[in-house]
């Protein structure tokens, strides 16, 4: 793992852009619309991601062990967010919401100096590792649809409400936003569909027991199925129907509970039930 100094760096480098970032987008400057602050700030912001990168890389993986905490996870999940809104907002006026997750990646990247997760050994399984790794991806993307969804919960609550300040005024459209959410959701399915079916086709290499259908039985099988099935109704809806709104929010969320209960949940139910 590196040292301190590293993730100090990549830290400081957030939260200098989290200022810049917030005088443009929220404290009344109208700098955020000249073309050359843009530039400047989607080229800077791509030094701290790399480095950020470079340390949850460095953090988790060693010669024969792997590392994964729940600092790392928090880590990995704020530097994806980021990284989503910096691209987006290549295409798409959503600096202030970057302007909001750049303090959290600031202290994100910290976490795994303040919660280190003591290293298991390397599986020498290659199928396994993508299993994880297209698992914890799709849960990552899941989890910031969720808090994308909630953000957008409470602007058209507010839109609804007639409550229009400067502060709604500053958030993209709701059109912007419901698009953006579509992507991360569809992208999180993909992964989520590929880590299931990974997960039943490889069995033996993946988990090292042959498939058998006492795995559609496990509490986790079953709320990622359930959640599976969720943001598939959600997509097909969106397609067909041209689902949005409140509908939509609805969905996502109530899919993400279904996943925090795969993850989380099936870890109490088998305590209470003694096994």
């Amino acid at each position: 793992m590196p040292g301190p100094l590293p993730y100090s760096i990549a830290a400081l480098l957030y939260a200098a852009l989290a200022f810049a970032f917030w005088r443009a987008n929220w404290a009344g400057g109208n700098t955020a619309s000249g073309t050359g602050w843009q530039t400047w700030a989607r080229v800077a912001i791509l030094i701290p991601l790399g480095l950020h990168a470079w340390l949850l890389v460095n953090g988790s993986w060693g010669a024969h062990e792997i590392s994964i905490g729940v600092g790392q996870a928090l880590s990995a999940i704020a530097w994806l967010a980021l990284t989503i809104y910096a691209l987006s907002s290549l295409r798409q006026p959503v600096d202030a919401l970057t302007a909001v997750i750049l303090p959290v990646a600031a202290l994100a990247v910290l976490l795994p100096l303040i919660l280190p997760e003591r290293p298991v050994q390397l599986t020498t399984s290659s199928l396994l590792l993508a299993h994880l790794a297209m698992a914890f991806l799709a849960y990552a993307l899941f989890t910031i649809a969720a808090l994308h969804a909630g953000v957008m919960y409470l602007l058209e609550k507010r839109l609804h409400a007639h409550a229009f300040n400067s502060s709604v005024a500053k958030l993209p459209p709701l059109l912007t936003l419901e698009k953006l959410l579509f992507t991360i959701i569809g992208i999180g399915f993909v992964l989520l569909t590929l880590a299931l079916v990974s997960g039943i086709l490889f069995s033996e290499q993946v988990f090292g027991k042959p498939f058998s259908f006492a795995y559609f039985t496990q509490h986790k099988t079953v709320f990622a199925l359930l959640s599976w099935l969720i943001y598939a109704g959600l997509l097909l809806g969106r397609q067909i129907y041209g689902w949005r709104g409140r509908t939509a929010i609805a969905w996502s969320l109530t899919g993400f509970a279904m996943l925090v209960l795969a993850y989380l949940g099936s870890k109490v139910a088998l305590q209470l039930l003694g096994r």
